[in-house]
């Protein structure tokens, strides 16, 4: 595929303001969460539970409101939920700088809590706006400009995060994490977005929306994603992801902190997030190109097999050296899964259901998140060391290859070009 034919997506108006807003939210919110881990490690050195505790405050949520995003994005006006996500976020930052400036710890968690619990409501709308203004062909490779997106916020925001917090302290970064939730929300409200895609299942108010009926919309979404064996098959990786984000969010710093270079572990950990970036972006590069000319399965088993060798490798080799190396060929392998994962996805998703799926992901994603963040706080460090920790991620990406090897070429045979509808 020519570049310029990748680049067409941005002639899309709505998907260019979409694209932006996300940039600049998520290099906020990294820019505030990275400040937040050393705040964190540097009050509570000898306690690295409480910066396992932060980053569970945006994970857990998702198993407060799962059953309610992907109904509400599909009933509701997603325009109007993404601004009232982006303002509602807003604000709770602003609390967030009262809390810490009361030294108020129990605070701080809860607010964080409730942030990411709004904000959980943001990505099911907001995939299904996209997938209504772009085209089929053209979804899988925004996908992939959204992975080049991520990866660009993972290089500024956690280098910002590092250098706000030696400059201007946890205030400051959180002072910018604020304002880039009102700049994203003004973005948004810019947005022509036609009813059709704001509201595909007509005009509903929320105050017609019945608990018993959001139930029934929730099972249905169940039943919808039981119909479709690929997002059946898809969701034993999504377990696998949940496992491998929530450990590698906290694993690096880890591994930094009480292994490899304690005395400087602030320095190597903005080092690893420029490789972890760049990895991505390079990586991101490369799966749009891929994504036409081999099946997406094979995109998704090349990924899970490069990751496995890479932490099993980590593992193994005690270097700074080595384990930000093979951090950027981790890092270069997650665009191939995503790309393809959520590509393959938004193709053959009824527009009208997308909501509902992708919340579907989410949960049981941060599910598995959660879980092993809070195994981790658990055994980390006294009964298992950082090591053994990346060699069980390394096994479960292995397994996960392995059971994609041998099932999905033959599922992506029978459901090739298919779209399964409501029944």
């Amino acid at each position: 595929m020519k570049i310029s034919s990748r680049l067409s997506v941005f002639n899309n108006s709505t998907y260019l303001k979409m694209y932006l807003a996300q940039l600049i939210s998520q290099v906020g919110t990294f820019t505030g969460l990275s400040a937040m881990a050393f705040y964190m490690l540097d009050r509570f050195s000898t306690q690295p539970i409480f910066t396992t505790i932060t980053e569970l405050m945006y994970s857990l949520p998702t198993l407060f409101v799962f059953l309610f995003t992907g109904v509400i994005a599909d009933k509701l006006d997603r325009k109007k939920i993404l601004l009232w996500c982006d303002g509602i976020s807003g604000f709770i930052s602003i609390l967030l700088l009262f809390a810490i400036y009361f030294d108020s710890v129990p605070l701080v968690f809860l607010l964080l809590f409730l942030r990411s619990g709004f904000m959980k409501f943001f990505h099911p709308a907001g995939v299904a706006i996209i997938q209504g203004v772009l085209s089929k062909e053209e979804y899988p490779v925004a996908i992939g400009f959204n992975q080049m997106l991520y990866s660009i916020f993972v290089i500024i925001g956690s280098g910002l995060g590092a250098v706000a917090y030696w400059n201007i302290g946890i205030s400051g970064a959180i002072i910018v994490d604020s304002i880039s939730f009102f700049l994203s929300g003004l973005l948004i409200y810019s947005c022509s977005i036609s009813e059709d895609i704001r509201l595909p299942n007509g005009k509903i108010r929320f105050n017609d929306l019945k608990f018993s009926d959001m139930i029934g919309d929730f099972k249905l979404g169940i039943s919808y994603t039981v119909k479709n064996p690929i997002i059946l098959s898809l969701y034993f990786g999504v377990i696998i992801m949940g496992i491998v984000n929530g450990a590698m969010s906290v694993i690096p710093l880890f591994m930094m902190k009480y292994n490899l270079t304690p005395t400087n572990y602030e320095g190597m950990q903005v080092i690893l997030s420029w490789a972890f970036g760049i990895g991505i972006l390079l990586g991101s590069i490369y799966a749009t190109r891929l994504v036409k000319k081999i099946p997406l399965y094979k995109m998704i088993i090349a990924s899970f097999v490069v990751s496995s060798l890479a932490h099993f490798t980590q593992s193994v080799f005690h270097y700074s050296s080595v384990f930000v190396i093979f951090h950027f060929i981790y890092a270069f392998s997650v665009p191939l899964c995503n790309v393809a994962f959520f590509g393959w996805i938004g193709q053959i998703v009824e527009k009208k259901m997308m909501g509902r799926v992708q919340a579907l992901i989410t949960p049981l994603m941060m599910f598995t998140f959660a879980v092993t963040q809070g195994i981790i706080a658990i055994v980390f460090p006294k009964w298992i060391s950082i090591e053994a920790l990346v060699a069980v991620v390394g096994f479960s990406e292995l397994l996960i290859s392995l059971f994609y090897f041998i099932t999905l070429p033959g599922i992506a045979r029978k459901v090739k070009d298919s779209v399964v509808s409501v029944s």
